[in-house]
């Protein structure tokens, strides 16, 4: 795992080979951040990652300045894993918590400016998650980033900004938008 820019620029991170995990290859990683760096100061915003796995995302957002990160996995030896980088990085705003992301959802009271979630690709919940998540969990304004196989789409999600697909990996962008009373 390798730390694309932001203070840990260029910091390779060795990852257990017994982890069951599919990171997101670092194309697809750097591709997103490009992305985001031209939308988003990232030195004020609050992140979750669900199902964070190795916690590269999480330490690329922390990288780049994020205020905050909260990592949900509920992997034992991910979250290990995430906590002793963590600590040799000597990083105090990385938040990484052993729970079902949906048990976390279904209790968490946080509202972040920022989710991202990669949930396993046979999940049989995935159709469910963007509305969850964007009902629940996402500052007014705020982005949610799923990514899926191309199998899905949401381009019928109210809040869907935009799809990219960096070969068999797919990002959809959604924005939780000002809700008008009337």
């Amino acid at each position: 795992m390798r730390i694309i820019a932001g203070q840990f620029r260029g910091r390779r991170i060795n990852t257990p080979h017994n982890l069951p995990v599919r990171p997101t290859t670092d194309l697809a990683k750097e591709s997103l951040f490009n992305i985001l760096r031209n939308q988003i100061d990232f030195e004020q915003i609050s992140v979750l990652d669900l199902f964070s796995g190795t916690g590269s995302i999480s330490f690329e957002f922390i990288s780049r300045g994020a205020q905050r990160v909260t990592s949900v996995d509920k992997d034992e030896r991910c979250i290990e894993f995430i906590k002793k980088t963590q600590a040799e990085l000597k990083i105090n705003n990385l938040f990484a918590l052993r729970q079902d992301v949906f048990v976390f959802l279904g209790r968490s009271q946080l509202s972040f400016d920022l989710v991202f979630a990669d949930p396993p690709y046979d999940l049989k919940q995935f159709p469910i998650i963007p509305n969850l998540v964007l009902d629940n969990f996402v500052s007014t304004g705020g982005l949610f980033i799923l990514e899926h196989p191309k199998e899905y789409s949401f381009k019928d999600n109210p809040m869907f900004l935009e799809q990219r697909n960096y070969g068999k990996v797919n990002f959809t962008f959604f924005e939780k938008k000002e809700v008008l009373i009337r």
